[in-house]
C-alpha cells in the first residue's frame, strides 16, 4: 500500500455521505484534497476545518457536473489549486426518484444517465491529462449493489447506469493502464446515513434488507470510505479494472 502523504486528490460530491467520508479519509491519510460539491456548504466547511487541523490543503468548488462547461472548469480549477492530480474519486450519483418502467419518460431517462454517467465521463476525461503526469495515479468510481443485482422496483434506470459504471471502469482500466493510471470501482450495498437512503429508503424497507444481510447490519459511510482510501493508495500498485463489492455478504462476485 503506497503512502498518500502529499498526494493530490479530487473528490466529487463530497458535501455529505460517502463523498464527505472519503474526503475525510484522504485528508487523514495525508492527501491535499479538492472538494467538489453541488449544494450545501456545511460539509465542505467541516472538511476545510479538518484539513486546517491536520496541516493539509483543501478548497471547495461548486459545480453542476452534468453541465459540460462547468465540469471542464471545475476540474481545471481543482488541478490548478492542487498543482496536479494523483487521485480521482468519482462519487457523484443519484436515483432521482423511483419509477417503474411504465412511468419512465425520455426526460427522466436522460436525467438519471446524466447524473450517474455523464458526470463521471466528463470529470474523468478532463482529469486524465493531469493524472497521466503523476507517475502513477488512481481513479475510483462509485457503482452500487444495484448495478450487480438490478435494485429494488423503481430503480431500473439507476441500476442500469450503475451497471454501466462497472463496464466503464473495466474499459477505462484497459485504456489508461499504459498511462500509469489504475481504475477501480466500489459497489456499496445498503449504506445508511446518506442523502440517498434518507430520501429514497423507508425504515421498513431498510429493516427488510438488513434481515437478508449475512453480517446482520447495514453499512455506514466509513465502511465505504476505508476501501476507497485503500484503492486510492494503490496509485503505483497492480490492482486495476476491479470492482470491490461492499455489502455485508448479500452479493459475492
Amino acid at each position: 500500500m503506497g503512502s498518500l502523504i502529499g498526494k493530490r486528490a479530487f473528490v466529487t460530491g463530497a458535501e455529505q455521505g460517502i463523498g464527505k467520508a472519503v474526503a475525510e479519509g484522504l485528508l487523514k491519510a495525508g492527501c491535499d484534497v479538492a472538494i467538489h460539491y453541488y449544494m450545501g456548504e456545511e460539509g465542505p466547511n467541516e472538511l476545510t476545518a479538518l484539513a486546517a487541523s491536520l496541516g493539509r490543503r483543501t478548497s471547495a468548488f461548486q459545480a453542476d457536473l452534468t453541465d459540460e462547461k462547468a465540469a471542464v472548469e471545475v476540474v481545471g480549477k481543482a488541478a490548478a489549486f492542487l498543482g496536479g492530480l494523483d487521485v480521482l474519486v468519482n462519487n457523484v450519483g443519484g436515483l432521482v426518484e423511483r419509477r417503474l418502467l411504465g412511468d419512465v419518460d425520455v426526460a427522466f431517462w436522460r436525467t438519471v444517465i446524466d447524473i450517474n454517467m455523464t458526470t463521471m465521463m466528463l470529470v474523468t476525461r478532463e482529469a486524465v491529462a493531469h493524472l497521466a503526469q503523476a507517475n502513477g495515479a488512481s481513479i475510483v468510481n462509485l457503482s452500487s449493489l444495484a448495478g450487480r443485482k438490478g435494485g429494488h422496483p423503481g430503480s431500473l434506470v439507476y441500476s442500469m447506469t450503475k451497471g454501466a459504471v462497472l463496464t466503464f471502469t473495466r474499459a477505462l482500466a484497459n485504456e489508461l493502464g499504459p498511462k500509469g493510471i489504475r481504475v477501480n470501482a466500489v459497489a456499496p450495498g445498503l449504506i445508511l446515513g446518506t442523502r440517498f437512503h434518507n430520501v429514497h429508503t423507508t425504515k421498513e424497507s431498510a429493516d427488510e434488507t438488513i434481515r437478508g444481510i449475512p453480517l446482520g447490519r447495514a453499512g455506514d459511510v466509513y465502511d465505504i470510505a476505508r476501501p476507497i482510501v485503500f484503492l486510492a493508495s494503490e496509485y503505483d500498485g497492480f490492482i486495476t479494472g476491479e470492482t470491490l463489492d461492499i455489502n455485508g455478504g448479500v452479493y459475492c462476485a
